[in-house]
């Protein structure tokens, strides 16, 4: 079979950033789940799929591996990384509330101009708006960790931040629950939220926050029946 002729439909079509093209194109097949939970990859599937060489797709998988949507096991290779358990679910949730709100009030206090024009920005995005309007849920998932990213750096608290990005919160959830169900919710709880920070209010910020976070684990609580 020719090489150009019989790449797949999902093979990558322009060659600028390989390595990101490759990044973004596993990442949705994980987070729509394709790839299902604790399944094998084969890096020669992989790339022959996506019509390029086995070094970019080797630099996606640990680029993922790095955010715990992969594991690569000794002698045995990679694979998807499980589904998290009810338990850690909840721990996940227990964590977030005892955070996110905080972050939220002190971000009130320090946001800047800058900050608050990226949040604007990527919650139109979410709403399917801009440059980088939402094309599937996977896209929804990597702006909206982008979104409580911005707030977390605007909260001034880097050992937070730090903290809020090591659980890779949106990166799981969002695999649970692999439809746009939650999505017009999630976009509502977002505008509330960025009201309150743009009239720099650290109550309702934190009241905001508070709300998203209970509702956000009610809507992926479904996924455990």
């Amino acid at each position: 079979m020719d090489k150009q002729q019989g790449t797949s439909a999902t093979a990558i079509k322009r060659p600028l950033r390989l390595g990101d093209e490759v990044y973004n194109s596993v990442y949705a097949q994980l987070m729509s789940q394709r790839i299902l939970p604790g399944s094998r990859i084969s890096i020669d599937n992989l790339a022959r799929e996506l019509g390029v060489s086995q070094t970019p797709v080797r630099e996606a998988l640990s680029r993922l591996e790095a955010q715990g949507l992969i594991v690569n096991t000794h002698l045995i290779g990679f694979s998807a990384a499980p589904q998290i358990d009810r338990a850690r679910f909840d721990q996940l949730y227990e964590m977030r509330l005892l955070l996110e709100p905080f972050v939220a009030r002190k971000a009130a206090i320090a946001i800047d101009a800058a900050q608050m024009a990226l949040l604007q920005r990527l919650a139109a995005e979410m709403r399917g708006e801009g440059e980088r309007a939402v094309a599937s849920y996977s896209d929804f998932a990597h702006l909206d960790g982008e979104f409580h990213e911005t707030i977390a750096q605007a909260c001034g608290n880097e050992l937070m931040r730090e903290t809020l990005a090591n659980l890779h919160t949106h990166i799981h959830l969002f695999r649970l629950f692999p439809h746009s169900g939650a999505t017009t919710k999630a976009n509502a709880e977002h505008a509330d939220l960025l009201t309150a920070l743009a009239a720099h209010d650290p109550a309702a910020a934190e009241r905001a926050m508070r709300n998203h976070v209970k509702r956000s684990y009610a809507r992926f609580s479904m996924f455990f029946g």
